[in-house]
Parts: C-alpha cells; sequence; structure tokens
C-alpha cells in the first residue's frame, strides 16, 4: 500500500471518531476497533500457483456503554467516508435501542486515560508480480506446497475519552511444507519485513536436508521415555498453551490455571526457564482493547518463578487486581522465551541417543490442574543415536506436565531463538508470534 493510500485510511478514521464525539450523548461512551489490510494471498500446490489475488478488507467494532451497560456492533470499514459514516450511524442508533433491554454488567470498564500513540512501520516486501518467481524459483522440482501472505495491517483504536491509537505494519509470512514420495513432509515458516533471500535460501536448504532424511525407512518405537530435543517450531507450539489456561489471572482465580500450582508456590520450573512479554520488536501493538497500553517488556516468568500473570481492567476490577495492559482474554501476545546455553554444533552429540522433534500437531491439556499436555509429533521427527540421525520415526503421541519438561527434565534450552510467526487468516491475518529456543529435555514420557 502507498504511503498516501495509508493515510487516507487514517484521516477517514479519526474523522469517524470525531463525528461519533459530536453525535453522543451525555451519559454515553464508547470505543472503536478498526482491523483493516491490504494483502497478498498465493497459494502452491506441487509447486504450482493454485490461487493468488489482492485482498482489501476491514472492520470497525464500535462498543457502546450508558448506564452500566454496553452492546458491540461489527461492520465494514472501507476507507470510503460517506460509507463509513453511514454504517457507524446506523450502527450507534441500534446500540442505543439494544441498550435499555440489557442487563447491568457489575464489571464494566469504561474507557480511561488519555493513551496516544502511533506506529508506522514499513518493509521491504516482494511486489505482488515477483511473489512466485521468488518463492518458487528454489522449489520447482519438489513436491512444495504452501501460502505466501503479504502486505499492510492495521490495528487503530479510539474512544469517548480521547484515547486514540494507530498501529500499521508491512509483514509477510510464508507457510510451507515440501513432500517426499512416501507422503512425509517437512514444514516450514518464513517471515518479517523485508524479503531476505539469503536467509530464505537457506532455510530451504535445510528442508531439503531434512527431506531427503525422510527417504529413509521410518523407525516404529515402543510407547516410554525418551531424551528428546525440540527445535524452536516445537518450543513455540508447547509455549502456545500457556495463553490457553495459564497466564491469565482469570483463569487463576478461577481456578483453571495449570500454573496454579506454580502461583501458589508448591511447585518450580527450571532455572533456566524465563518468559516474558516483549513489545519493543513492534510487530503487534502494545494497546488492548480498551486503549490500555502495556509496558514494553513483561516479565511473566523469572528463573522458573511465576511472577507476573497477565491482567486485564475487567479481572483486576472483579478480583481487586492491578491491571496491566493484557487484552480481553489474557492472552501471550508478544512472546519470548530467553536463550540458555545450548550452542548448535552440540545439539545432537548433547541428545546422543534419542529424538529429534521439529514439530508438534494438536496439542490440548490431558490434565490442566497438573499442566499435563497431551499432543503427537508430526513433520521431519527422527530416531537419533550416537549424535547422528538414523532414521524418521512414526508419529508418537506424548502426554507430558509442563512441570517435568520445563521443570526437572529441562536439559538447557539453545543459545539462539528463532521467530515463529503467526500465520492464522481466520477473519484477518494475525500479527506476530514467539521468539524462542530449541530446548533438550530428559525422559519426555511417549503414550503412543
Amino acid at each position: 500500500m502507498k504511503i498516501k493510500e495509508l493515510s487516507a485510511l487514517e484521516v477517514s478514521f479519526n474523522q469517524l471518531i470525531e463525528n461519533l464525539l459530536n453525535k453522543k450523548a451525555e451519559n454515553e461512551q464508547f470505543t472503536v476497533r478498526l482491523s483493516s489490510e491490504r494483502s497478498q494471498f498465493t497459494r502452491f500446490n506441487h509447486a504450482k500457483v493454485r490461487q493468488t489475488g489482492c485482498v482489501a478488507d476491514g472492520w470497525i467494532e464500535l462498543t457502546l456503554m450508558a448506564d452500566q451497560r454496553s452492546s458491540v456492533r461489527q461492520f465494514p470499514f472501507t476507507g470510503n467516508w460517506d460509507v463509513d459514516w453511514q454504517l457507524t450511524y446506523a450502527a450507534l442508533q441500534e446500540l442505543r435501542d439494544e441498550l435499555i433491554l440489557l442487563p447491568i454488567d457489575p464489571y464494566l470498564v469504561l474507557p480511561s486515560g488519555t493513551n496516544t500513540s502511533r506506529e508506522v512501520h514499513l518493509g521491504n516486501l516482494l511486489a505482488a508480480e515477483t511473489v512466485v518467481p521468488n518463492v518458487l524459483e528454489l522449489v520447482t522440482k519438489l513436491d512444495f506446497t504452501g501460502m505466501y501472505a503479504g502486505g499492510v495491517v492495521i490495528k487503530a483504536y479510539g474512544d469517548s475519552n480521547g484515547q486514540k491509537h494507530w498501529f500499521a505494519t508491512d509483514s509477510f509470512t510464508l507457510d510451507y511444507s515440501l513432500f517426499s514420495t512416501s507422503g512425509q513432509a517437512v514444514k516450514g515458516t518464513f517471515a518479517g519485513n523485508d524479503w531476505d533471500k539469503s536467509a530464505y535460501i537457506a532455510k530451504i536448504s535445510e528442508a531439503k536436508n531434512q527431506l531427503e532424511l525422510l527417504s529413509r525407512p521410518a523407525k516404529e518405537l515402543p510407547r516410554g521415555q525418551y531424551k528428546t530435543y525440540f527445535a524452536p517450531a516445537a518450543v513455540g507450539d508447547l509455549l502456545m498453551m500457556l495463553s490457553w489456561g495459564s497466564v491469565s489471572e482469570a483463569d487463576i482465580q478461577q481456578g483453571n490455571s495449570a500454573l496454579a500450582a506454580l502461583w501458589r508456590q508448591e511447585k518450580q520450573l527450571s532455572t533456566a526457564f524465563s518468559l516474558k512479554e516483549n513489545f519493543q520488536r513492534g510487530l503487534v501493538p502494545r494497546f488492548n482493547e480498551l486503549g490500555e497500553v502495556a509496558v514494553p517488556e513483561l516479565p511473566v516468568i523469572e528463573k522458573g518463578y511465576l511472577v507476573n500473570t497477565l491482567v486485564n481492567s475487567r479481572t483486576a476490577k472483579e478480583y481487586q487486581k492491578i491491571a496491566n495492559g493484557a487484552n480481553v482474554s489474557e492472552t501471550l501476545r508478544s512472546p519470548e522465551v530467553s536463550p540458555g546455553n545450548l550452542i548448535f554444533e552440540q545439539i545432537f552429540p548433547s541428545l546422543d541417543t534419542g529424538l529429534y522433534v521439529s514439530n508438534l500437531h494438536y496439542l490440548n491439556w490431558s490434565d490442566r490442574q497438573t499442566g499435563r499436555i497431551t499432543g503427537m509429533t508430526r513433520y521431519a521427527c527422527f530416531w537419533v543415536e550416537n549424535g547422528e540421525i538414523i532414521a524418521p520415526i512414526e508419529n508418537l503421541r506424548f502426554d507430558e506436565s509442563l512441570y517435568r519438561f520445563w521443570g526437572e527434565n529441562l536439559v538447557d534450552f539453545t543459545n539462539f531463538q528463532e521467530f515463529i510467526p503467526e500465520v492464522g487468516t481466520y477473519e484477518s491475518r494475525q500479527l506476530g508470534g514467539s521468539l524462542v529456543p530449541g530446548m533438550l529435555v530428559e525422559d519426555f514420557t511417549y503414550t503412543l
């Protein structure tokens, strides 16, 4: 998107806020959230283009509050002022009629403060017409499947109290797999704000090496406990389970958190494990659904101890806590796990004999109260003996507690980290991702 077009959208959004301020009644308050994008999507299969096109999309979410009640409407945002204001004013009138019918919300949080911010991160993305040759030039003879999504994503906020935020970023993700003739696959992701050809070459080269290893006969392993190295993508999968009933203060208070024993200090994780929210990378907005701005860095777990949970204003009001800018779902938005001491060259010698796990699949809690996670290995997972890859493995199901693999059984994290991007496109392109190292674990439990 050209800067002129981006500026026009910002002007239109600001004008919409100003008009709402003029139209609101004295007892009313409102919040307005914007999500918009101009994205190029290209889908590949068998190293050929199967679908491609540009998408211009956007929506406004208007929340009206009065007399301790609130209601929400979501409608399209086009950038055309006349159309957008007509939709907004119609939604405002509908919400007014609806509010008087709704029950009182005792924990309703009204907008407060006067925070303002503006971030625009311009990147160096591939032009739409160059996406296909750049992606396919290295994989034309392979069974390459995947999807490229790139362009500008906008998140914005305004409210009746004067808070206003604007966040726009150029970014791309390439979510891909290389398949062998036997149906085995190597999965990878490549993402950023600038297309780095040398980094892409390195990614594909690594995937080709793993694909060659997958041509060996697969080894079927009996259930049991195995020393395991988890590549960063697999660590990222495990980490995101913490957003599902773990780091949320509401989940702690309601007895639903997998970290309850850590919170009560009945258990401790390894001193090698530290987790924080790091917004300084500028990959996602720091503001939440109420325009509240999180601190640039928030430690969550430090050297095995839970030092902060994620607390939004509604939870703070209900349980008399102090809010820290968490989103409405109190989930991780820009997580980073601190690196350790395991250097790349020592991964296989340190593993010696065990499993090398590139990716995980179908994760779920098997017993949330004890932090037990179940899932399966998937894509380019190998059996290693004496520090050398022997064979790919048949898929294994695991069932293990985070108090073990991030606790007493954690050997070390790698001294390097990888960015594992969010690649979801439901409703809109997702932003951000996790920055994580690989990790080596003793006696990881595989059940099937």
